[in-house]
């Protein structure tokens, strides 16, 4: 199971920087990196670390004008924490990843208008709420190369945006990311009427 959902994530990243042709990969790690957007911008292993591939790493990102994550997940049973410090590197910040089976659909208050972005007014207005949710950008141009493959949500309160998601399905796991509201619409329950609102369509 979690390998699977590390699979799903690892291969949302792929199609988004496939969709600009902006990801590459190499013997010692993947990665992409788009200039105009804030995301994915990350490169990872696809195996655990070493010394070759975090000396490869390290010079790749001294040579890079942007920002990038490194994530890596501690499922080796290694002691590799202590290898990415002996190479300079800090963590930034951890999550921690969460499943469950989807079984029965979720009862909630449908007070949002929440559909799929399906057009680019809808992805300009995606792109620019998202940042005030989450404080990075992902450009629109990604949303509109790749929404046959990954599902963008928009919700909405009296005709006017308030929250997103995202929905990228493998084999039989949904990945979900992206879901948040904006500042000013926090703490009345949206951010779960969406999250129920996509768990549901995940069991469709």
């Amino acid at each position: 199971m979690i390998q699977e959902n590390i699979n799903n994530l690892i291969s949302l990243w792929q199609v988004a920087g496939n969709s600009v042709n902006s990801y590459f990969e190499n013997e010692n790690f993947n990665y992409a990196v788009i200039e105009n957007s804030d995301w994915p911008n990350r490169i990872w292993f696809d195996h655990d670390v070493d010394n070759k591939s975090l000396n490869a790493a390290k010079e790749f990102l001294s040579k890079q004008s942007k920002n990038l994550t490194v994530p890596y997940w501690d499922i080796y049973d290694s002691y590799s924490d202590e290898l990415f410090e002996s190479y300079g590197f800090k963590i930034k910040f951890k999550q921690i990843g969460m499943s469950m089976k989807l079984k029965n659909k979720f009862d909630f208050k449908k007070r949002l208008t929440i559909e799929l972005v399906s057009n680019e007014k809808e992805a300009q207005l995606w792109e620019n709420i998202y940042p005030e949710a989450f404080g990075y950008r992902i450009s629109k141009e990604i949303l509109l190369n790749t929404q046959n493959k990954i599902d963008y949500y928009l919700a909405s309160i009296n005709d006017e945006p308030i929250g997103t998601a995202i929905v990228y399905n493998t084999g039989n796991v949904s990945g979900i990311h992206g879901v948040g509201v904006i500042p000013s619409a926090r703490r009345q329950g949206f951010a779960e009427e969406i999250m129920k609102h996509v768990l549901n369509e995940s069991i469709n």
